[in-house]
């Protein structure tokens, strides 16, 4: 099955009043297809980099220069690399469904792929702030795609990537629960379900709205009535698409 941005079922379009809300939790599974390095598989960052060292505010305050360095080679790489079917076949649900996707990846890939509407837990790679205003970001140019020590805010404060680190608050995860209990259907891609808050997003569901589980592991989860889809980020949208619509 293609992956077509119309319904038809019947050769009826419908309108966005009656579209259920899909929302979706995109982990580094969704973006590893696409050749973004992961953290906690074998060969991931986590095993070249020590998370204390590059991913906390004391890590940063000790050594700014490793950081920096750290993140604008996840930058160099990002802008690398292309969406995967899996990221496009996400775009086309917007046809069908309300899509919402919230998720733990820094990259811009799900909106380079046309979702709309996507909501950041952990950050975003593409953009900096100032290590006194983590809350105000800045865009990164894809020309200049680096953040040196003496790049500052207009207030003369040091930039820094705009990532939620170890240890920092998750301002966004108040909206992704506010999404999740809105949620007609609840997807799961791509993620161990082993970091919180946003593993605990899957409590929010709502009792008795359908949820699926894609990832070509086991993924331990103390619910029994997940739809598991065992398989990587594009081959398992492309299956849900296909079971969703035919739902419709």
């Amino acid at each position: 099955m293609n992956y077509s941005r119309k319904n038809r079922i019947f050769g009826i379009k419908f309108s966005n009043r009656m579209k259920k809300r899909l929302v979706i939790l995109s982990g580094a599974g969704m973006s590893a297809e696409s050749g973004i390095s992961t953290f906690r598989d074998t060969n991931g960052l986590w095993n070249n980099y020590r998370v204390e060292d590059v991913a906390t505010p004391e890590g940063f305050a000790k050594n700014p220069q490793l950081v920096l360095d750290f993140y604008n080679q996840r930058r160099k790489e990002l802008l690398k690399a292309k969406p995967n079917p899996g990221h496009y076949g996400l775009a086309a649900l917007e046809e069908d469904f309300d899509v919402d996707i919230v998720t733990q990846n820094v990259d811009n890939l799900h909106e380079r792929a046309g979702s709309s509407h996507v909501l950041h837990l952990h950050g975003e790679l593409m953009k900096s702030c100032s290590v006194r205003d983590t809350n105000t970001p800045y865009d990164i140019s894809p020309d200049r795609p680096e953040i040196n020590i003496g790049d500052k805010d207009m207030h003369g404060n040091q930039l820094r990537p705009f990532i939620v680190w170890f240890g920092e608050a998750v301002p966004m995860i108040e909206p992704a629960i506010r999404l999740v209990k809105s949620a007609d259907i609840f997807v799961v891609i791509g993620t161990s379900l082993a970091v919180y808050p946003a593993a605990g997003l899957l409590n929010y569901v709502p009792v008795g709205r359908p949820v699926y589980l894609i990832d070509p592991n086991d993924v331990q989860t103390y619910r029994t009535d997940i739809q598991i889809i065992k398989a990587g980020a594009s081959e398992g949208v492309k299956r849900l698409t296909e079971l969703l619509l035919l739902k419709k």
